[in-house]
């Protein structure tokens, strides 16, 4: 070839600038096919349980029927406007909010307690986390069935333990006053160990130099747990904090074994109140509207944490 030919351009270069993008379009597609099929199952399951369950939720919460087998009637935002103003809900809310915050508060206290006292990890520290998580793998259902036998008024163990510890024994399931503490007791000893594992995680990013150079300092384990732990544990907090919450909310096994929102409605959890109104009352609509509104709040919530967490970790 002289010097004066031209030199033949690569296919890629000369092609046109449309051309060139559909065939790295298409080249990333072939490389990329094998994991869109693996997902594929659980993308269906996605779509039809989660997402098509949701907008079937936002459609039902419209409309509005008198009994099970008459015609669908558009009422808009009525279906909202009447749970609001349902004062059964409203005590469910209530009686969540105390639950959530009576649930919440101690578990994550206990799992931090077991998470500090078993971070070392030897034979006797793994025996004991095994121990701690194993409630956890025990179904809530048989959970509960364990405790409806600790409660039992006289006979249950509870009251064979403390009978000469208080001059009148009280009903533990059938009192108002207690009722909703007695239930908010088989959540903690149930998630505390979950929880556990979360702040098990998070210790092992605490900087072991950083720990060492203030033990050499002269700082305390107080001091280490005040201005070296805790700060490197926020995270963690605030996400244990936000399934702690989301468990507060979808947790209502318990309540249907022990005690089916009784007595007076003492126990009565927005789940159970949800399942009340579609169940037991035929009224779906109010049930969507409710559930619309308990997706609300979750979702305000937990990106107001996550919000929170971004914050603190892009701060200075």
């Amino acid at each position: 070839m002289s010097l004066a030919e031209p030199a033949a351009l690569p296919v890629a270069a000369s092609a046109p600038p449309r051309l060139r993008v559909a065939k790295r379009f298409t080249s990333r597609l072939k490389a990329s096919l094998p994991a869109y099929l693996l997902l594929l199952p659980s993308l269906i399951f996605l779509a039809l349980f989660t997402y098509g369950a949701m907008g079937r939720v936002l459609i039902d919460a419209l409309y509005q029927r008198a009994t099970p087998k008459a015609p669908l009637r558009f009422v808009g935002l009525e279906n909202i406007g009447a749970v609001l103003a349902d004062p059964a809900f409203t005590g469910a809310v209530v009686n969540n909010l105390i639950y959530a915050v009576g649930t919440a508060i101690p578990s994550i206290g206990l799992a931090l307690l077991f998470a500090l006292a078993l971070a070392r990890t030897n034979v006797v520290t793994s025996a004991l986390r095994a121990a701690l998580f194993l409630p956890v793998l025990i179904p809530m259902v048989a959970a509960s069935a364990l405790f409806l036998f600790i409660f039992l008024p006289n006979v249950g163990l509870l009251d064979h333990y403390i009978g000469g510890l208080l001059p009148v024994l009280p009903n533990w399931l059938g009192d108002p006053d207690i009722a909703l503490y007695a239930i908010m007791i088989i959540t903690i000893w149930k998630n505390a160990g979950y929880y556990m594992l979360f702040f098990l995680a998070g210790l092992q990013a605490v900087p072991e130099d950083v720990m060492e150079a203030a033990h050499l300092d002269g700082a305390g384990p107080f001091m280490r747990l005040r201005y070296i732990i805790l700060p490197e544990l926020k995270p963690t907090f605030l996400f244990v904090i936000v399934i702690a919450t989301l468990n507060a909310v979808t947790q209502v096994d318990h309540v249907f074994v022990l005690t089916q929102g009784g007595p007076s409605n003492s126990t009565n959890l927005v789940l159970f109140y949800i399942y009340q109104q579609a169940v037991e009352h035929f009224d779906v609509g109010k049930a969507s509207a409710a559930t619309l509104l308990t997706l609300a709040a979750l979702m305000a919530l937990t990106a107001l944490s996550f919000r929170t967490m971004a914050n603190r970790e892009g701060g200075p």
